[in-house]
């Protein structure tokens, strides 16, 4: 029996009305993704989500070459997101979605000017050996919560 590891829960208010902040984190994904998080050979040039169910979420390199992060599980606007995570404990594509761990992002209005975001990063044991590595990297300073600051950022701009 596989034992499940413990979900990954970041929260963050970010300076814009909800159908904004969802448009920023969904259709404008590139706009705030730090290049330096790619797992492509070439250098990130942007980074796509494809505005629907079964969409798809991946990297596009400065040499035009794409490489896939996951697919769009659920796609609600303005008020939830949910794709799947099918990077391994190596940072490498695993094109088995039954390894994909999955990121559910809420946008909750809380005001014409304020919405909460409210990210959940669940399933981790389904990678196997690299789960812990999955979590504690996600978990990082580096991961969701300073992805989230960045979105903030951006989202408020």
């Amino acid at each position: 029996m596989t034992q499940t590891i413990e979900s990954v829960r970041k929260t963050i208010t970010v300076a814009c009305g909800q159908a904004r902040a969802f448009q920023v984190y969904t259709e404008g994904f590139g706009t705030w993704w730090p290049r330096q998080h790619s797992i492509g050979e070439a250098a990130q040039s942007d980074v796509v989500l494809e505005p629907k169910v079964g969409g798809r979420w991946y990297e596009i390199g400065v040499d035009g070459s794409e490489c896939d992060w996951g697919t769009v599980l659920a796609y609600e606007p303005p008020s939830r997101v949910v794709l799947t995570w099918q990077l391994n404990g190596d940072w490498a594509y695993d094109p088995d979605v039954s390894h994909a761990s999955e990121i559910e992002v809420r946008f909750i209005a809380e005001g014409p000017a304020a919405t909460r975001v409210e990210l959940e990063h669940r399933g981790f044991e389904r990678h196997g050996e690299g789960a812990e590595s999955v979590r504690s990297g996600v978990d990082s300073p580096d991961g969701h919560e300073g992805l989230l600051r960045l979105f903030a950022t951006a989202a408020a701009a």
